[in-house]
């Protein structure tokens, strides 16, 4: 049995607003969001210099946009577990640290998306 509400266009319009509130509440409460967005301001434009190919493009980009993706679920955990209660629990702080980890590693395969194609472009 569905879920009880809007469907067809309405419900995606709906989702669409709920989005844009997401967005702007991440930007509004979270500084790591806001870095990386000026980081995807400065390194979107600089993959259409650096890809030579239509994949490579698609591979710099999308490594960029994974960052900004795990760091709003790392935000929405944080969110999640700060508005249960401020008092230390072991399963609070497992679940903000795995966050973290899932944003670590978006940077580290940003970083190898990035340093293999340039390393591509101007050592060989």
């Amino acid at each position: 049995m569905g879920k009880p509400g809007k469907t067809g266009f309405s419900r995606i319009w709906d989702a669409f607003f709920y989005s844009m509130k997401g967005f702007a509440s991440a930007w509004r409460h979270e500084a790591a969001f806001r870095q990386e967005m000026m980081l995807a301001v400065v390194l979107i434009p600089l993959a259409f210099w650096l890809a030579e190919t239509h994949i490579e493009l698609i591979l710099l980009i999308s490594s960029v946009l994974l960052v900004l993706l795990a760091e709003l679920i790392n935000s929405s955990v944080e969110a999640v577990v700060d508005r249960t209660g401020t008092e230390h629990h072991e399963l609070s702080g497992r679940a903000k640290d795995i966050g973290s980890a899932v944003v670590f590693l978006s940077f580290v395969m940003l970083g190898v998306v990035w340093g293999i194609i340039a390393y591509n472009r101007f050592v060989i």
